[in-house]
């Protein structure tokens, strides 16, 4: 199996890298099922009724447009630590973006309703790390919504596999002309806790009642959690500008 490293220089130099072409790859290599993922994201967020929430990790966009179409009345803030893939999203048509490391944000504590990450978490050097960050902007009771890959289990692990490691990098490098980038993200999925696992991770870092919803046979999860109590005397930070 590839190794991964998710040495925070290297991700970001990766997605610009691919940042022009990063929407028609991953339309092409999820035969448009991330489409359907992101709406059944924005439909939960929707249910949750917030005025205010951070995308984090938002490249270029995809969920935060579809979180403003149902919430337009809300606030929403597209965060990511890529200027390249924040472009792209600004072109489509996010309105508040912010250059962000998610292991320390800009932003103050209660500053959320709700947190989103798709696809994202997976990518960071330290997700415990970011998990706490998320809980600490968010609101009491806040909530986090977490879009990722995932393994599935059964007759279709086997072929998900063989997708992931031998047809995907070839198709993306074709598209891209970024092979590595590829490699890497069937390396990271592997490597990447889901289920059970990912929802004690959640558990363990500012979160509680955290629950996983697969997809499209697990090939995909969403993830949902509520922040939990914080100390009284933690440190704000910077108000968000």
């Amino acid at each position: 199996m590839i190794e991964t490293s998710r040495e925070p220089s290297a991700v970001r130099a990766m997605f610009d890298g691919i940042a022009p072409r990063y929407d028609r790859a991953n339309h092409l290599l999820s035969g448009g099922i991330d489409f359907w993922w992101r709406h059944r994201a924005s439909e939960i967020v929707k249910d949750w009724q917030p005025a205010r929430v951070l995308d984090l990790a938002t490249g270029s966009g995809d969920l935060a447009l579809a979180l403003m179409k149902k919430l337009p009345r809300a606030r929403i803030v597209g965060a990511d630590f890529s200027r390249e893939m924040l472009a792209q999203a600004q072109r489509k048509g996010v309105t508040e973006t912010v250059v962000a490391d998610a292991l320390q944000l800009p932003f103050a504590t209660n500053s959320f309703d709700c947190v989103t990450v798709a696809f994202g978490l997976r990518n960071m050097a330290d997700w415990g790390g970011a998990l706490r960050e998320m809980s600490r902007v968010l609101t009491v009771a806040g909530r986090l919504l977490v879009l990722d890959f995932s393994v599935p289990r059964g007759a279709l692990k086997q072929a998900y596999r063989f997708y992931l490691h031998q047809c995907l990098p070839t198709i993306a490098a074709f598209v891209t002309g970024r092979k590595d980038a590829y490699d890497y993200l069937g390396a990271s999925i592997e490597q990447f806790p889901s289920g059970e696992e990912m929802t004690r991770l959640i558990n363990a870092n500012g979160f509680e009642s955290a629950a996983a919803r697969p997809l499209t046979g697990g090939i995909a999860t969403i993830y949902v959690a509520q922040a939990a109590a914080r100390a009284a005397e933690e440190m704000p930070h910077p108000d968000l500008r």
